[in-house]
């Protein structure tokens, strides 16, 4: 074929556009086997009417949160929430945390600052209520009430749903390394914590609250007893687990369950999944013969200043799809029944984050005990860990004054071995 100048323009022009062509392709599959699937959180508001009435108005809200407790859209495709709220509402919302209930609780008696939003623990919530410092909610202001299930409803620390709408929930459990611990998880209960077989390879809450709960349960006295002779029993059956703890331990346990420095220790639901994720060698059962159910909810101090958009912000948290981004951010258990259904139904079906009724049925919810009891389980608690300092020192003693003997002989010997020289 004669190739003319046309044919030649025309031939280079085809094999750059098959050549392209072939490289387009093969980027384009590469770029698509790269890719993930990320599903975008979005946001409907059945009522958008309620969320106007403070438009324009300059109001701010002070809101005190647990830390790593709400979503604000850090990871690809989630919500915002607070910007959410901002932007719909034209509330400006002040955010700040805290780490414990006790440090809430200091907060809030000492003044000097005034919250609109708190999300305290059940029994911090029954304290609260006792002493006035949290006060009831208009629930007319809270029309998405409606999704909090029966479940979450009427419980001891807030009988009659005045003072607080429920946000999350969770369990108390035990995480344990499966590679060693080869036992079904139905024949696992809280007593294994005392199994001497596992000696100084158990981890144990460092807070009075959770520690006497346990002992509580295996003594088969309720987790919220105030009986003196019960909670002396219980600081007993403490005492005796100490020969076998390794340390006693908060935060620190995630790091050394983790690690797989211990074999097994007491921990919450919701961090035992996060744990979980880093070590596949851990599992984690909720003790047959019971165990502390918790539940954190959202209040308005006493001290609010703006207690209808506080009440505004309560209701938009249960917003459906909100109430289902904080949940799958905080990985927690929520007590909303809408947001339960947008699960995967992997999760909804996960027995450590949603137990049966069965196993539900066999758990309570901790209510603030009195003064008197608080006080005796604390001093309780402050001589079990003194005792503890005792066991470790107890040889001191004896040791120091085997030393002292042994110093004793090996002076006299060499005195004596130095008067014969002098002799001869």
């Amino acid at each position: 074929m004669t190739v003319t100048k046309k044919n030649l323009l025309s031939w280079l022009l085809c094999m750059v556009m098959l050549v392209t062509g072939l490289t387009g392709c093969s980027d384009s599959d590469e770029a698509e086997e790269g890719e993930e699937d990320i599903e975008v959180q979005t946001l409907t508001i059945e009522d958008e009417d309620y969320y106007t009435r403070f438009k324009g108005d300059d109001i701010e809200i002070n809101v005190y949160n647990w830390g790593e407790y709400i979503c604000i859209g850090e990871e690809e495709g989630t919500l915002d929430i607070l910007t959410e709220f901002e932007e719909l509402t034209g509330i400006k919302v002040n955010y700040t945390t805290f780490a414990t209930n006790e440090e809430l609780y200091a907060k809030l008696k000492g003044g000097g600052v005034s919250y609109d939003v708190i999300i305290p623990s059940d029994y911090m919530i029954s304290k609260m209520i006792k002493e006035g410092m949290v006060q009831k909610i208009n629930m007319d202001n809270i029309p998405n009430y409606k999704y909090i299930m029966e479940d979450f409803r009427n419980l001891e620390y807030d009988p009659r749903n005045e003072y607080s709408v429920p946000y999350t929930w969770g369990t108390v459990g035990i995480i344990y390394d499966t590679t060693v611990i080869d036992l079904a998880p139905e024949e696992i209960d809280w007593d294994i914590l005392w199994n001497e077989d596992y000696a100084d390879q158990i981890l144990m809450f460092d807070n009075p609250r959770d520690a006497f709960a346990i002992a509580e349960i295996m003594l088969g006295y309720s987790i919220n007893t105030e009986d003196e002779k019960e909670l002396e029993e219980a600081a007993e059956l403490l005492k005796e687990q100490k020969k076998v703890v390794q340390a006693y331990v908060m935060d620190e346990i995630f790091d050394k369950m983790g690690a797989s420095d211990a074999l097994i220790a007491p921990y919450y639901a919701g961090d035992a999944l996060m744990i979980m994720e880093e070590n596949e060698d851990l599992g984690f059962v909720v003790p047959k013969s019971g165990t502390n159910l918790f539940v954190d909810a959202m209040c308005i101090p006493s001290s609010s200043k703006q207690k209808e958009a506080a009440e505004m912000f309560i209701n938009f948290m249960c917003e459906p799809d909100i109430a289902h981004a904080n949940i799958d951010y905080i990985c927690y258990s929520t007590p909303h029944s809408a947001a339960y259904e947008m699960l995967d139904e992997e999760v909804r079906n996960d027995p450590v984050s949603y137990p049966s009724d069965e196993v539900k049925a066999n758990m309570t919810v901790f209510v603030n005990l009195s003064d008197e009891a608080s006080k005796t389980m604390q001093d309780l608690w402050t001589q079990m860990k003194s005792a503890e300092d005792e066991t470790t020192s107890r040889w001191v003693m004896p040791v120091f004054l085997v030393a002292c003997l042994l110093a004793v002989v090996i002076i006299l010997i060499r005195r004596h071995i130095k008067n014969k020289k002098d002799i001869f």
